[in-house]
């Protein structure tokens, strides 16, 4: 390729016969004789760059990658981006092939840290529950109807960026230990320290901390797609408010496994959030939903306010509105019937939430919440209950 479209070099000329043979063949080795169970590729939309260097979802390479009988049952996921002219690819890859989905990780750092710092200050929500509501099932503004939500891989944090014990802890990268006057590593973080930067003893930020952390890890594992979590974010690693921690090979970047009572706690999350997960087939569906009907060829989904009425068509672009309820059923031609409600929150302001009527629902039970100690006693279509702060609460439907 005559350009660098990947901002570290080396970047490879894939429309020439030889390097694409080169990139088929070392894929080989690595999955059938390392039996390596798939690959992330990283700045992959420049694999899909043609001798004239601009982007094709249908080049030839991509195609030939995912078709390879020998890569059969192999994971494909590209990071869709690289650093060209074009560069940003997010949807537009092939089928057969899952994506980074970085607008769900915009989202949900929006939602639940710079709009809640906005709010603070006396400011108002840059978007409504629309994009967020969006996100939680599945990106289907993002991803081809035919691809489903199994097309985005969604995630909070990365390799690269702050951890998420940082993301809740610092509003700006503190890489000056890294040589470069700070000037490395990402100033779009999307971050909020609750009223402090860095560490601190004050038990309100920290109670806020706490429940912005859990608040971002539930929205990751309970919504439609594939989740991602980086390593250690489940026991709060951090890296000291630095984002470019790739160059420190010491304990900015390794991971403290000296667990204290708060990451147990943070741990404890996270296993049931999985758990959750797993055992209901309706947060994970492999198609796009319909909304507002039971049908046995898609997903249903039925969103409400906080009033338990489904959501106008004007609320959804409404700033002041933070308060959503999200029905979701299982795919039963796939896994068994199974029904859940997913209740956000997003403010820092005490609401009273009415749980929906809906067709065939007779009781609510909680599963998992962000927010306080909640009483486990089943509740019924149209019972009101309080929610203190931003909170994620999931509850068994039946």
């Amino acid at each position: 390729m005559p350009i660098d479209v990947t901002g570290c070099g080396n970047t490879l000329d894939t429309s020439s016969p030889a390097a694409s043979r080169l990139v088929l063949d070392s894929l080989r080795y690595w999955a059938n004789d390392l039996q390596i169970d798939g690959f992330r590729f990283d700045l992959a939309a420049t694999l899909g760059r043609g001798r004239d260097a601009v982007f094709s979802p249908d080049d030839p390479l991509l195609a030939a990658i995912r078709d390879d009988p020998a890569l059969a049952g192999v994971k494909l996921v590209a990071e869709p981006w690289d650093v060209g002219l074009g560069g940003w690819q997010t949807g537009n890859f092939p089928a057969g092939w899952s994506e980074w989905n970085d607008r769900f990780r915009n989202r949900a750092r929006d939602f639940w840290l710079r709009d809640v710092a906005d709010a603070r200050s006396g400011g108002v929500a840059a978007n409504g529950l629309g994009s967020f509501a969006s996100k939680l099932s599945g990106s289907s503004n993002i991803y081809a109807h035919d691809r489903g939500p199994l097309a985005g891989v969604n995630f909070i944090t990365a390799h690269d960026g702050f951890t998420l014990a940082d993301l809740v802890s610092y509003d700006h990268k503190h890489n000056l230990r890294n040589g470069e006057d700070n000037r490395d590593g990402t100033d779009d973080n999307r971050s909020f320290n609750h009223g402090a930067e860095g560490p601190t003893d004050n038990p309100w930020i920290l109670d806020a901390r706490r429940r912005a952390s859990r608040n971002l890890l539930a929205t990751l594992f309970l919504s439609a797609g594939i989740p991602m979590l980086t390593a250690g974010d489940e026991i709060g690693r951090t890296q000291r408010g630095n984002n470019n921690g790739y160059c420190s090979d010491d304990e900015i970047s390794w991971v403290d496994w000296q667990l204290d009572d708060e990451k147990v706690a943070l741990l404890a999350d996270a296993k049931a959030l999985i758990r959750h997960r797993r055992e209901n087939p309706a947060l994970r569906p492999t198609r796009f939903g319909a909304t507002g009907r039971i049908t046995l060829s898609a997903t249903d989904m039925s969103w409400f306010g906080s009033d338990g009425e489904p959501m106008a068509h004007d609320g959804w672009n409404d700033p002041h509105r933070r308060t959503l309820q999200y029905l979701a059923a299982s795919t039963p031609e796939v896994e068994a019937f199974n029904r859940v409600l997913v209740v956000v929150h997003g403010t820092e302001s005490a609401i009273t939430v009415t749980l929906p009527e809906h067709q065939g629902v007779s009781a609510y039970e909680v599963l998992w919440t962000s927010g306080d100690a909640f009483d486990p006693t089943p509740r019924k279509p149209g019972d009101r209950y309080d929610v203190l702060g931003p909170t994620v609460t999931l509850w068994r439907v039946s």
